[in-house]
């Protein structure tokens, strides 16, 4: 289950202006060994998906609010 992960590193891109998937993938390359990067939004970002599975992560997505979603990103 996603809240009961250890080494988990924040990204809150709610309030980045512009397109935040360089700040996603800049915090992708900078994980460490077993870290898990934890992806706060305001909405579900189903078009990530693809890129991660493209790029060799996993993901684990969970509605906290209505207008807040974690996305849980790890190595595959």
């Amino acid at each position: 289950m996603p809240s009961e992960r250890s080494n988990v590193r924040e990204l809150d891109v709610r309030d980045v202006d512009g397109e935040p998937f360089s700040h996603i993938m800049d915090a992708l390359s900078d994980l460490g060994t077993g870290q898990t990067l934890r992806l706060v939004n305001s909405f579900e970002p189903v078009p990530l998906y693809g890129v991660l599975e493209e790029r060799g992560y996993t993901h684990d997505s969970e509605r906290v609010a209505d207008d807040e979603w974690h996305v849980y990103v790890e190595p595959a």
